[in-house]
């Protein structure tokens, strides 16, 4: 008899056990977006390779250092732009204005924009670079633009062939 007291209780959990498992679920659910927020993750490839080549200086005209959106870059330089490329490695917006024609690429993650300015350290020329945004302009139009976004401007170096000496 007591075999049977047994058998019938099988897989059987009682409504207690039920009840406190189901607060502990709820409590974990709960916190659970606490730990996450908390965790420190962040962009865990700014992490692991250490300082950059780039450094970002505050702009006195924007008052902010934090990325920023193409269109809130372009207002800052004078344009109205026009989005040619959004993707979810970036965007990218073209200015057309009268001092000349420019470029403002926005990152979401830093690592997205390490490899852009490797690939453009192909073709050379002068970047003004900041946290998760980069200007391709006229050398003249980085200076002031530098004034207004902060950021740095960078000179890349070009892979193509080296001229060698004249001939005079």
């Amino acid at each position: 008899m007591l075999e049977q007291r047994s058998r019938g209780r099988i897989g059987r959990i009682p409504p207690t056990v039920r009840l406190a498992r189901g607060a502990a679920l709820a409590g974990c659910l709960a916190l659970l977006p606490l730990a996450t927020a908390c965790g420190g993750g962040g962009d865990d490839d700014a992490v692991k390779s250490g300082p950059t080549k780039t450094s970002v200086t505050a702009a006195p005209a924007a008052g902010v250092v934090a990325p920023a959106k193409v269109e809130v870059i372009a207002g800052l330089t004078g344009c109205k732009v026009k989005i040619r490329v959004e993707a979810e490695q970036l965007r990218e917006g073209v200015c057309h204005t009268e001092k000349g024609d420019y470029l403002i690429t926005t990152f979401p993650r830093d690592k997205y924009q390490q490899t852009w300015l490797e690939s453009a350290s192909v073709y050379g020329g002068k970047y003004l670079v900041g946290a998760r945004w980069v200007v391709a302009a006229k050398p003249k139009m980085l200076e002031q633009f530098r004034a207004k976004l902060g950021g740095t401007i960078q000179q890349m170096r070009g892979m193509g062939p080296t001229p060698g000496p004249s001939a005079s």
